[in-house]
Parts: C-alpha cells; structure tokens; sequence
C-alpha cells in the first residue's frame, strides 16, 4: 500500500521522470532529501522498476496506433507473448477475460505498415484470430 506521499511523488514522475528532486521538493513541500530517499524505498520495494521516454505530441501525431485483440492456442501462449515482445511496434500487451485472451497495442508509421504488422501477427503460430481497431485519439494519458 502507498502513503498519500508516495502516490504524489509518483503522479509527479509520471508526469516527468526527470524532473529534478530539487522540482519535485517544491511541489511536494519537502526537502529534497526526502525526495530522494522516497524514491530510493520506491526502487527498493519494486514499485519503481524504470524510468522512460515519453513522445512528444507531434511524433505520437503522425503514428498510426491500434489495439489488436487476439486469441490464442492455450498450449502457444507463452510462444506468442515471445514472438509479440520481439516486435518493435508492440507498445503493450495485456492477458484479458472475455472473447479474446490478449490485446496487443500497436504503432506503426503509416496504414501500409500497420497493415503488414498485423498480417504477421495473424501469422504468428499460435494467434487463431485477430480483431483489431485503429486508435482514433486518445482522451485521457497518465
């Protein structure tokens, strides 16, 4: 469970991961050892694995993004989990309920490319049905 503290300080990184301790301090009201050593029990307790990039809006802009949702042979589950972390244009992929057992989120340069990406995906041993919907905007990114 996360203190009221540390769920701030995360919503902050997850904002901007490099905002210096100096920043988050100040918007947090603490000092900036204590940032730090918050973020250090974040890392220790597995809660921070890793910090990334985030895109801007104007390269986002000229992706084509997707949710592929999958059905997958039970016994080549792990196989197709292997052979979707192998490709550059995954972004994420989610083991769901329902119709479908995963949803893969896609980006792609262009409709010619996500068209090819998906055509693979289909071909994947172990995939025996896609449905996919291309991502028109998105609302909400935190």
């Amino acid at each position: 469970m996360l203190t009221e503290a540390e769920q701030a300080l995360l919503s902050l990184l997850r904002a901007n991961a490099r905002a210096s301790t100096a920043e988050l301090a100040r918007k947090l009201g603490v000092s900036r050892t204590t940032v730090q050593s918050r973020i250090e029990r974040l890392e220790l307790r597995g809660i921070i694995t890793g910090y990334g990039v985030r895109l801007s809006p104007d390269y986002e802009q000229g992706l084509v993004k997707a949710h592929v949702l999958l059905t997958v042979t039970p016994k080549l589950a792990d196989k197709v989990v292997r052979s979707l972390e192998a490709l550059p244009p995954v972004r994420t992929l989610h083991s769901v309920s329902g119709n479908f057992d995963m949803i893969v989120i896609v980006d792609a340069p262009s409709i010619r490319d996500l068209d090819a990406l998906l055509d693979r995906i289909g071909a994947m041993d172990g995939v025996e049905r896609t449905s996919s919907s291309i991502i028109l905007s998105t609302r909400v990114d935190r």
